[in-house]
């Protein structure tokens, strides 16, 4: 395998052990907490996460990343920017514990915002150890630190869970996560040099962290943005309901779109060294992604009532009108984790920060407008809001890599073909569901086998490119199976 497959494989392995660490802890915790308590972990995680997100990208993983010469004071400079940002948002999360209980008029988020803010502590130094391994593309070492910070982190929250720690139980797990990954990663590094304090290239840091971080504190205070709106204006339970469905939407992120987001950015800086054009690299990593994003979010809104029944019970049937909306509405962004990774590789990160600002303000109004409604309108707001977005994001990268509609549609249109084929099992199964003829798990099951035998059918019939890429990964991984079983049967034959 070539670096960026064997960088793939390895990614995979981690965000599929971690994807069934999840579906685990998940479904044990989704019969622990009940959608309201699950609504206060909800809010105190997006918080939290919108405080990171401002901080991150200053001196963050993108930084250490996309610097084409990178020198110790450079790491030194970046750590030490990171670190000193996030101690201060520590601080003031802590000290303004109260004012989101005033806020939300919720007991305990004070308490949940300290505990979570003992992450900002540990953040910086997972944050550049793991952006230098993927940077050399040691992404098995990176693997193993996160599966068993993973698996520590969701053995805590369950066992808090059963103890009755209510919405703290997975606040603490968080926390063991990130102390049990920093520890991991700090075992790894060779240099503890670049933890020592420096401001030598400070400036060169916060230029590009004040476009960075502008698009990721934009971007995740959207996402987060209906659990804020919803805590405020409805109630806890609404926040509950709508984080879970968006987790259940997000499996294929889990799937297939975490496992190549770490890779991306190293990836495309690597290939484009090579001499590898972007339009190229873009065009066809779009032909790519649609393959396995459009399939995967129609099986999951196809089936979305006994994938959420099997999974987490009937106490969040709810759900399932939220999430066949958000997935319906997620098609559009089959090329969203291309978009920031290539205009930074273009020299224009600046787009990446310009084109947030037109999309998210009004998508954000519209979803505080439904905000009003019911959570059923948030949800349907998503299928203005995404595709705005995604058509903002295609206009600006187009620009720069002199895309035209017709590439895309050219990059798309056997995608759209395997998707139809993948979907008819599906609608099959749920079709005989619906008048129960077959029990929820026998129709998972069918479905499962026959959507992939569809798949991989539409796949050859519409001669895909993804095909012989798969072919290649069955050969890498099962080629030294097979000469293991092959060479000592020689052997024995010859003796």
């Amino acid at each position: 395998m070539g670096s960026v497959q064997r960088s793939i494989f390895f990614s995979a392995i981690e965000r599929y052990g971690g994807l069934l660490l999840f579906f685990i802890s998940t479904a044990i915790l989704s019969r622990l907490l009940t959608p309201a308590e699950f609504g206060i972990y909800a809010v105190v995680n997006a918080v939290v996460a919108i405080i990171a997100a401002s901080f991150q990208e200053f001196g963050g993983a993108n930084y250490l990343i996309q610097k084409q010469d990178l020198t110790e004071s450079d790491t030194r400079t970046a750590f030490t920017v990171t670190f000193c940002i996030s101690l201060f948002l520590a601080l003031m999360l802590v000290l303004f514990g109260k004012a989101f209980v005033v806020l939300f008029k919720q007991s305990g988020l004070d308490i949940g915002m300290a505990v979570a803010a003992l992450n900002f502590l540990l953040t910086p130094f997972s944050v550049v150890i793991s952006a230098l391994l993927r940077r050399e593309m040691a992404f098995g070492k990176l693997a193993l630190c996160n599966l068993i910070a993973n698996f520590v982190g969701a053995a805590v929250s369950i066992l808090l869970g059963v103890l009755n720690f209510s919405f703290m139980a997975p606040i603490w797990g968080g926390v063991a996560i990130n102390l049990v990954l920093t520890i991991l990663l700090l075992a790894t590094s060779h240099n503890i040099r670049i933890f020592k304090p420096s401001l030598s290239n400070c400036s060169d840091v916060l230029k590009f962290g004040m476009y960075s971080g502008g698009v990721g504190l934009m971007n995740v205070f959207y996402n987060l943005s209906p659990q804020l709106f919803l805590g405020r204006i409805l109630d806890f339970t609404a926040v509950g309901l709508y984080s879970r469905a968006i987790g259940v939407t997000q499996v294929f992120d889990k799937l297939v779109g975490q496992v190549l987001g770490p890779v991306i950015m190293p990836a495309i800086f690597a290939e484009n060294r090579a001499g590898i054009g972007l339009r190229k690299i873009y065009l066809d990593s779009v032909t790519l992604l649609s393959a396995v994003q459009w399939p995967a979010l129609t099986f999951l809104a196809i089936l979305a009532h006994p994938i959420i029944l099997v999974w987490l019970g009937p106490t969040w049937l709810e759900i399932i009108p939220l999430v066949q909306l958000l997935c319906v509405a997620n098609l559009a962004l089959f090329a969203a984790c291309l978009t920031y990774p290539v205009l930074v590789a273009v020299g224009h990160v600046r787009d990446a920060l310009i084109s947030s600002c037109i999309s998210l303000p009004p998508s954000l109004l519209l979803i505080f407008a439904a905000s009003f409604i019911s959570i059923e309108a948030v949800a349907a707001s998503a299928l203005l809001t995404l595709p705005l977005q995604a058509l903002v994001a295609i206009h600006f990268v187009s620009r720069h890599l002199n895309i035209k509609p017709r590439d895309l549609l050219r990059a798309t249109s056997k995608s759209a073909l395997v998707t139809v084929a993948s979907a008819i099992p599906t609608i099959v199964c749920a079709s005989l569901g619906a008048f129960q003829l077959i029990t929820p798990i026998v129709g998972l099951l069918i479905a499962c086998f026959g959507s992939a035998l569809c798949w991989l059918l539409g796949l050859i019939a519409a001669r895909h490119p993804l095909l012989p890429l798969l072919q290649q990964a069955g050969s890498a991984l099962f080629g030294p199976l097979k000469l293991r079983f092959i060479l000592p049967a020689r052997r024995n034959a010859v003796r």
